[in-house]
């Protein structure tokens, strides 16, 4: 009974992992899907100039495509977003070769490519054309075992055909069933996509990891019965959760502020800062907000995380923001946060309680997501530059609703995204963008910032269009609190100038 017991347990823990990366990987398929269903619905589908133009920004936008192509009914590519991807192809899925969604005419399929294999999904746009995206499914989405017993085991996804897309461990035959015994293994079938999620454990270390439960049920389940077994078994004794770990990441401040300067563009000085966020393990283990974040905001613990950031930096950063009251320190606020009950009040308290000033505070709204009221948003905004708050709209270009929310926000920093740097020297459209930004921001009394500038070529070209400030690989990536202030310290000590920095 107690064997029976444990190893129900251990199914059960299997069966919810495998749950939590078929659930990732369904909200890469549903947004996926949507941006194509989007673009068809809304933009030309072609392979002229113009069309693929169009359909580069919307890969760009979409944040889970990473290639989308337009192709014949039978599966045949003619063009794509980005054509060097498709030197990147092994084998190209036919129609016949790909599995339908049960109740859409919505396709998915493998990509298998010379670094990997991929997910591919197809829509019909007319009775000859198809529009199809290449989704970013990997390794990194599936990692959601404990760290424990995260180097002995796998995690993969596969098509409900048997066919592997992504795994947590690249070289292992995840495929192949186990019939002598030496694994613990978990097979969760989507209702909703024709995908599967298959977890395989290595039994002699998923036993040793899992001993605490093991034992309590092996003596209390013969002292006070099986019913109490059982209780023990989904109780006290439960290994943890990919959530349980968030949590207790949250409770002992092993998710960080990390910090990447922002800097004046004609001299280097960096003026300012935002905070981003960095799952420290206390074996100095970085995991990146991409593996955490999404399970944060499915969870409702993206609010709790945003406080417990704002407040770690704003006491690791208070001395710098109290010598330099023109120093600025940015935080990263979700919509759906920034308008909740409560929020202003918080804001106000957390940072009357460090002692900063709420001007040198910057609020950034992403465009990626958008306000189901924007009416009411603008109020709040409205609310906290009241007190003093400055509020940045982030990822400009890119977002939902481009203009229309700039003019009814009204905040006084536009960001803008590293699409349009990335371009800046290689495509006249992005150079205009930028530069209509500028005379937009110019005409609403707004500040510019230009994302990820990585080399001088780009900062020359920024420096014309008149943008002044911006962040980016050119000065620093995001890094920890204490190499910020070092980074800062240094720019001070060696009385840093303008001519230093263009030579640098």
């Amino acid at each position: 009974m107690a064997n029976y017991l444990s190893e129900t347990q251990r199914q059960h823990h299997l069966e919810e992992s495998g749950s939590l990366a078929l659930r990732r990987s369904e909200i890469v398929v549903d947004y996926g899907l949507g941006a194509l269903r989007e673009f068809a619905q809304n933009y030309e589908v072609g392979c002229n100039t113009g069309a693929l133009q169009a359909l580069r920004l919307h890969v760009y936008r979409s944040g889970v495509m990473k290639d989308a192509r337009i192709v014949r009914q039978d599966g045949t590519v003619l063009c794509s977003a980005f054509p060097e991807t498709l030197e990147f192809d092994r084998e190209w899925a036919a129609r016949d070769n790909t599995l339908k969604i049960l109740g859409g005419s919505a396709r998915l399929f493998r990509v298998e490519q010379f670094f990997g294999t991929a997910l591919g999904a197809m829509i019909d746009v007319d009775d000859q054309l198809s529009l199809a995206g290449v989704f970013a499914v990997d390794g990194s989405l599936l990692d959601v075992m404990p760290a424990e017993i995260r180097d002995n085991s796998t995690v993969s996804l596969q098509l409900s055909n048997g066919s592997d897309i992504a795994s947590t461990d690249s070289s292992a035959n995840f495929a192949l069933s186990d019939r002598s015994g030496h694994t613990h293994i978990a097979t969760v079938p989507s209702q909703r996509y024709p995908l599967q999620s298959y977890v395989r454990v290595e039994h002699g270390v998923y036993e040793a990891w899992n001993k605490q439960a093991h034992m309590p049920i092996m003596i209390l389940s013969g002292l006070f019965g099986a019913l109490f077994g059982i209780l023990l078994s989904r109780g006290m004794y439960r290994p943890r959760s990919p959530l349980e770990d968030l949590d207790r990441a949250i409770d002992q401040g092993h998710i960080q502020p990390w910090l990447q300067p922002i800097f004046d563009l004609h001299t280097g000085k960096i003026v300012g800062a935002e905070t981003l966020a960095r799952w420290v393990k206390p074996d100095g283990t970085v995991i990146p907000p991409a593996r955490f974040i999404e399970l944060a905001e499915e969870t409702k613990r993206i609010h709790i995380l945003t406080w417990h950031l704002l407040s770690a930096a704003l006491t690791a950063l208070k001395p710098l923001l109290k010598a330099d009251p023109e120093f600025n320190l940015s935080v990263n606020i979700s919509p759906s946060h920034f308008v909740s009950d409560g929020f202003v009040k918080q804001l106000r308290e957390t940072v009357l309680a460090a002692g900063v000033d709420a001007w040198q505070i910057t609020l950034e709204l992403t465009e990626r997501e958008s306000f189901e009221d924007p009416d009411h948003a603008a109020v709040v905004v409205a609310e906290v530059r009241g007190y003093g708050f400055k509020v940045a709209i982030d990822d400009v270009g890119i977002g939902h609703s481009g203009l229309s929310q700039i003019q009814r926000l009204r905040a006084d920093t536009l960001k803008i995204d590293k699409f349009f740097i990335d371009s800046v020297n290689l495509d006249a459209t992005a150079t205009s963008m930028i530069a209509m930004l500028v005379r937009l921001a110019r005409e609403m009394n707004m500040t510019v910032v230009a994302e990820g500038i990585e080399d001088q070529q780009q900062l020359k070209a920024l420096l014309a269009c008149g943008i002044a400030r911006g962040q980016g690989y050119l000065v620093s990536p995001p890094v920890a609190v204490t190499p910020f202030l070092e980074l800062v310290a240094g720019q001070k000590s060696a009385g840093h100038n303008q001519a230093a920095y263009k030579a640098a």
